[in-house]
């Protein structure tokens, strides 16, 4: 299974403000935007260390899903959520030539926790021998900052005041994830029942 991030989170949907009102960052100075870059690039970072933690994608993007084989061709669970719009579904042939599946074959049945891919009737179409699926989709509270629910969102500006606090010390690395934000992001976690754990 390949996951793809196809579009990026846009720079507009950054809560750059928000972060700078969170560190306490001084206003009206003449070089106010120096530190822009450097700001996002910790909300960047926070964010994806959250979205790699709970499987939950924040800002809504496009992904592209690439597997060679269907877990179960009458429910196939989706890798990351929540799932807004199955954009494609591209079955290849093991030369690489490409037949677009029949939309009409499959529904999405939206679920924050695990999201499904299901036959509208029968079975999801067959991946060719030796071949593959490749799914498009679009994932994501949404595409803006204010679309995200308020505890994650405070999640990442507290993570991204972390990596900024600690942006000097290089010689002792960033320690882990600082326990409030864990608490914050615990609820959000996808819940696996494989020999009893929990990830």
């Amino acid at each position: 299974m390949i996951l793809v991030e196809e579009t990026p989170v846009p720079q507009s949907a950054l809560p750059v403000t928000q972060f700078k009102d969170h560190l306490r960052l001084g206003t009206g100075f003449a070089n106010d935007g120096d530190e822009n870059p450097v700001l996002e690039s910790y909300l960047r970072a926070a964010m994806a260390a959250i979205e790699a933690r709970t499987g939950k994608i924040l800002i809504e993007r496009e992904f592209s899903w690439t597997l060679s084989d269907w877990r179960d061709r009458e429910r196939q669970p989706l890798p990351v959520a929540p799932v807004n719009a199955i954009v494609s579904m591209v079955l290849l042939d093991p030369r690489g030539e490409e037949a677009l599946a029949n939309d009409d074959a499959w529904v999405l049945q939206p679920d924050l926790q695990r999201p499904l891919l299901k036959p509208t009737s029968g079975l999801l179409p067959p991946i060719p021998s030796n071949g593959s699926v490749r799914i498009r989709l679009l994932a994501g509270f949404g595409p803006e900052w204010s679309d995200l629910p308020s505890d994650l969102g405070q999640a990442v500006l507290m993570l991204g005041a972390h990596f900024y606090d600690y942006r000097h010390d290089l010689t002792r690395g960033v320690p882990a994830m600082p326990y409030e934000v864990s608490a914050l992001i615990e609820r959000y976690r996808t819940v696996r029942l494989l020999m009893g754990s929990r990830s």
